[in-house]
């Protein structure tokens, strides 16, 4: 039997305790998760609890590029549920960013997939099992890392920057969001 599963912190831009607003896109290759981040404002006077810009007043949004990733799990627990994840227990709570190390997610993929003619376990060795926990959701993801940046703007906007497409200035024609991010019109 392998190791036991254990949780390290990573470095992220923590999530607004209040209303991060996640927002998650993805495709079979690409990862896009983008949340309300709680970053101080150094000329932060004590009057205004949110960090926003002084120049847009758009608080900062945190984006998180994974390229490639594996799975994602995108839902429950909130906050007031966390307590009943399988890894609470060792240390998992809201607002937070997290590793498990010796995922048994990951685990459990590697032997799905065992049945396949080209399976190899190293296959699976490069890969990192990723917890953010938010307000109203927690979000899982398998990949082998991932990029962070800080943003400032319309949460729409910078995704399809970042996805390489252009904002419609406006389109009268119902699309689908995940469609018009992927390219897919």
């Amino acid at each position: 039997m392998g190791a036991s599963e254990t949780l390290q912190p990573i470095d992220v831009p923590p999530s607004s305790a209040g209303a991060p607003l996640p927002h998650v896109f993805a495709d079979e290759e690409r990862l896009l998760i983008a949340y309300l981040a709680n970053v101080p404002d150094p000329a932060f006077d004590g009057t205004n609890p949110r960090a926003v810009s002084p120049a847009t007043g758009d608080q900062p949004l945190a984006i998180l590029t994974v390229e490639p990733y594996l799975a994602l799990q995108f839902g429950p627990p909130n906050d007031e549920a966390i307590g009943g994840h399988r890894l609470y227990g060792l240390g998992l709570k809201p607002y937070s960013a997290f590793e498990v190390l010796n995922s048994s997610w990951i685990a459990s993929l590697e032997k799905a997939n065992r049945v396949h003619s080209s399976h190899t376990p190293e296959l699976f060795s490069a890969y990192r099992h990723f917890i953010l926990t938010f307000h109203d959701s927690t979000l899982e993801f398998i990949a082998r890392d991932f990029q962070v940046s800080l943003r400032e703007g319309a949460v729409l906007a910078i995704l399809m920057e970042i996805a390489g497409r252009r904002t419609p200035v406006r389109d009268p024609r119902p699309v689908r969001l995940l469609d018009r991010l992927l390219g897919r019109n």
